[in-house]
Protein backbone atom coordinates (compact mmCIF):
# COMPACT_ATOMS: atom_id res chain seq x y z
CA UNK A 1 0.00 0.00 0.00
CA UNK A 2 1.78 3.38 -1.54
CA UNK A 3 0.23 6.49 -1.04
CA UNK A 4 0.37 8.60 -3.86
CA UNK A 5 2.33 12.00 -3.66
CA UNK A 6 -0.58 13.66 -5.41
CA UNK A 7 -2.99 12.70 -3.61
CA UNK A 8 -1.49 13.58 -0.09
CA UNK A 9 -1.18 17.14 -1.55
CA UNK A 10 -4.56 17.47 -2.44
CA UNK A 11 -5.41 16.47 0.83
CA UNK A 12 -3.37 18.70 2.64
CA UNK A 13 -4.66 21.53 0.29
CA UNK A 14 -8.83 20.60 1.35
CA UNK A 15 -7.31 20.76 5.04
CA UNK A 16 -6.02 24.12 4.83
CA UNK A 17 -8.89 25.83 5.81
CA UNK A 18 -9.58 23.66 8.43
CA UNK A 19 -5.54 24.40 9.76
CA UNK A 20 -4.84 27.41 12.04
CA UNK A 21 -1.52 26.73 13.64
CA UNK A 22 -1.85 29.75 16.20
CA UNK A 23 -4.98 27.78 17.40
CA UNK A 24 -3.26 24.53 17.32
CA UNK A 25 -0.36 25.90 19.08
CA UNK A 26 -2.52 27.49 21.87
CA UNK A 27 -4.51 23.63 22.09
CA UNK A 28 -1.07 21.87 22.05
CA UNK A 29 0.41 24.23 25.07
CA UNK A 30 -3.20 23.82 27.11
CA UNK A 31 -2.93 20.25 26.40
CA UNK A 32 0.88 20.39 27.75
CA UNK A 33 -0.32 22.22 30.92
CA UNK A 34 -2.92 19.79 31.66
CA UNK A 35 -0.63 16.70 30.93
CA UNK A 36 1.78 19.26 33.51
CA UNK A 37 -0.87 19.54 35.78
CA UNK A 38 -2.42 16.26 36.08
CA UNK A 39 1.30 14.62 36.13
CA UNK A 40 2.23 17.12 39.26
CA UNK A 41 -1.67 15.67 40.66
CA UNK A 42 -0.70 12.36 40.01
CA UNK A 43 2.95 12.74 41.87
CA UNK A 44 1.20 14.45 44.56
CA UNK A 45 -1.53 11.73 45.16
CA UNK A 46 1.50 8.98 44.87
CA UNK A 47 2.96 10.10 47.29
CA UNK A 48 0.04 11.12 49.69
CA UNK A 49 -0.60 7.04 49.36
CA UNK A 50 3.24 6.38 49.78
CA UNK A 51 2.90 7.91 53.05
CA UNK A 52 -0.72 6.82 54.21
CA UNK A 53 1.07 3.58 52.56
CA UNK A 54 3.60 4.02 55.56
CA UNK A 55 1.34 4.67 58.16
CA UNK A 56 -0.82 1.98 57.28
CA UNK A 57 2.54 -0.30 57.35
CA UNK A 58 3.13 1.10 61.00
CA UNK A 59 -0.36 0.52 62.06
CA UNK A 60 -0.32 -3.14 60.54
CA UNK A 61 3.19 -3.90 62.26
CA UNK A 62 1.66 -2.86 65.52
CA UNK A 63 -1.49 -5.25 64.78
CA UNK A 64 1.05 -7.98 64.32
CA UNK A 65 2.94 -7.57 67.25
CA UNK A 66 0.32 -6.84 69.21
CA UNK A 67 -1.72 -9.75 68.51
CA UNK A 68 1.29 -11.77 68.97
CA UNK A 69 1.05 -14.26 72.17
CA UNK A 70 3.73 -13.22 74.43
CA UNK A 71 6.16 -15.63 75.89
CA UNK A 72 4.28 -14.69 79.12
CA UNK A 73 0.77 -15.99 78.06
CA UNK A 74 0.36 -19.43 78.23
CA UNK A 75 -0.47 -21.48 75.02
CA UNK A 76 -3.93 -22.15 74.21
CA UNK A 77 -3.83 -25.43 75.73
CA UNK A 78 -1.87 -25.12 78.40
CA UNK A 79 -4.87 -22.15 79.42
CA UNK A 80 -7.62 -24.71 78.87
CA UNK A 81 -5.03 -27.01 80.80
CA UNK A 82 -5.13 -24.06 83.74
CA UNK A 83 -8.79 -23.61 83.41
CA UNK A 84 -9.72 -27.45 83.57
CA UNK A 85 -7.45 -27.83 86.88
CA UNK A 86 -8.74 -24.54 88.53
CA UNK A 87 -12.26 -25.98 87.85
CA UNK A 88 -11.02 -29.28 89.69
CA UNK A 89 -9.84 -27.62 92.87
CA UNK A 90 -13.04 -25.34 92.70
CA UNK A 91 -14.85 -28.77 92.84
CA UNK A 92 -11.94 -30.04 95.92
CA UNK A 93 -12.82 -26.92 97.43
CA UNK A 94 -16.29 -27.08 97.28
CA UNK A 95 -16.35 -30.67 98.48
CA UNK A 96 -13.78 -29.72 101.32
CA UNK A 97 -16.44 -26.68 102.63
CA UNK A 98 -19.19 -28.88 103.05
CA UNK A 99 -17.49 -31.43 104.80
CA UNK A 100 -16.41 -29.05 106.79
CA UNK A 101 -19.52 -27.45 107.58
CA UNK A 102 -21.03 -30.75 107.85
CA UNK A 103 -18.16 -31.48 110.28
CA UNK A 104 -18.90 -28.30 112.20
CA UNK A 105 -22.47 -29.21 112.34
CA UNK A 106 -21.83 -32.11 114.38
CA UNK A 107 -19.50 -30.74 116.49
CA UNK A 108 -22.16 -27.99 117.25
CA UNK A 109 -24.52 -30.71 117.88
CA UNK A 110 -21.99 -32.23 119.71
CA UNK A 111 -21.54 -29.16 121.83
CA UNK A 112 -24.79 -28.90 122.78
CA UNK A 113 -25.21 -32.56 124.35
CA UNK A 114 -21.87 -31.77 126.03
CA UNK A 115 -23.05 -28.66 127.70
CA UNK A 116 -26.75 -30.00 128.23
CA UNK A 117 -24.63 -32.56 130.19
CA UNK A 118 -21.90 -30.27 131.97
CA UNK A 119 -25.49 -28.15 133.16
CA UNK A 120 -26.77 -31.79 134.49
CA UNK A 121 -23.12 -32.48 136.19
CA UNK A 122 -23.04 -29.01 137.71
CA UNK A 123 -26.44 -29.83 139.56
CA UNK A 124 -25.08 -33.69 140.06
CA UNK A 125 -23.76 -34.48 143.53
CA UNK A 126 -21.98 -37.68 143.09
CA UNK A 127 -21.62 -38.26 147.13
CA UNK A 128 -25.54 -38.37 147.23
CA UNK A 129 -25.96 -40.42 144.91
CA UNK A 130 -23.05 -42.59 145.94
CA UNK A 131 -24.34 -43.20 149.19
CA UNK A 132 -27.60 -43.94 147.91
CA UNK A 133 -26.07 -46.43 145.59
CA UNK A 134 -24.03 -47.94 148.56
CA UNK A 135 -25.13 -49.95 151.85
CA UNK A 136 -23.02 -47.83 154.66
CA UNK A 137 -23.03 -51.15 156.28
CA UNK A 138 -21.44 -53.12 153.94
CA UNK A 139 -18.83 -50.50 153.80
CA UNK A 140 -18.36 -50.27 156.98
CA UNK A 141 -18.17 -54.27 157.40
CA UNK A 142 -15.29 -54.08 154.45
CA UNK A 143 -13.07 -51.64 156.62
CA UNK A 144 -13.47 -53.78 160.00
CA UNK A 145 -12.17 -56.72 158.09
CA UNK A 146 -9.48 -54.69 156.15
CA UNK A 147 -8.40 -53.10 160.14
CA UNK A 148 -8.37 -57.97 160.85
CA UNK A 149 -11.18 -57.85 162.56
CA UNK A 150 -14.32 -59.99 161.11
CA UNK A 151 -17.39 -60.41 163.23
CA UNK A 152 -19.36 -63.70 163.48
CA UNK A 153 -23.14 -63.16 163.02
CA UNK A 154 -25.18 -65.21 165.16
CA UNK A 155 -28.90 -65.18 164.16
CA UNK A 156 -30.22 -65.16 167.69
CA UNK A 157 -27.85 -62.50 169.41
CA UNK A 158 -26.43 -60.85 166.71
CA UNK A 159 -22.49 -60.22 166.73
CA UNK A 160 -21.26 -63.04 169.50
CA UNK A 161 -17.73 -63.08 168.45
CA UNK A 162 -15.12 -61.31 166.73
CA UNK A 163 -12.02 -63.25 164.92
CA UNK A 164 -8.69 -60.75 164.77
CA UNK A 165 -6.41 -61.40 163.19
CA UNK A 166 -2.75 -60.13 164.56
CA UNK A 167 0.14 -58.79 162.40
CA UNK A 168 1.82 -61.96 163.63
CA UNK A 169 -0.72 -63.94 161.11
CA UNK A 170 -2.22 -65.51 163.90
CA UNK A 171 -6.17 -65.53 164.53
CA UNK A 172 -7.84 -65.19 167.73
CA UNK A 173 -11.37 -65.74 168.43
CA UNK A 174 -12.85 -63.12 171.09
CA UNK A 175 -16.37 -63.67 172.67
CA UNK A 176 -17.77 -60.42 173.12
CA UNK A 177 -20.36 -61.82 175.61
CA UNK A 178 -17.96 -62.36 177.85
CA UNK A 179 -19.56 -59.36 180.78
CA UNK A 180 -16.62 -56.74 180.15
CA UNK A 181 -17.91 -53.52 178.92
CA UNK A 182 -16.98 -52.12 175.44
CA UNK A 183 -13.99 -50.40 176.31
CA UNK A 184 -12.46 -53.24 177.84
CA UNK A 185 -13.69 -55.42 174.82
CA UNK A 186 -12.11 -52.60 172.29
CA UNK A 187 -8.73 -52.54 174.21
CA UNK A 188 -8.76 -56.44 174.01
CA UNK A 189 -9.45 -56.37 170.62
CA UNK A 190 -6.85 -54.02 169.69
CA UNK A 191 -4.04 -55.44 171.89
CA UNK A 192 -4.95 -58.99 170.24
CA UNK A 193 -4.50 -57.10 166.32
CA UNK A 194 -1.15 -55.44 167.32
CA UNK A 195 0.17 -58.74 168.41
Amino acid sequence: MSIDVNEAIKAIREMLPIIDPEEDYLTIVAAEEKIIASETKRKKELEEAHAKLKGLTKVYEAARISSTRPASVPSQQAHVSLLNELENSKLSLAKAISDAESLAGNKDAELSGLRDEARRLEGYDPAVEHTKELDGSVLRLQLIKGLGFEPIHDPQRGVGQMLVRATSGDIHPIDLSNGKSEFENTQLLWKLANS
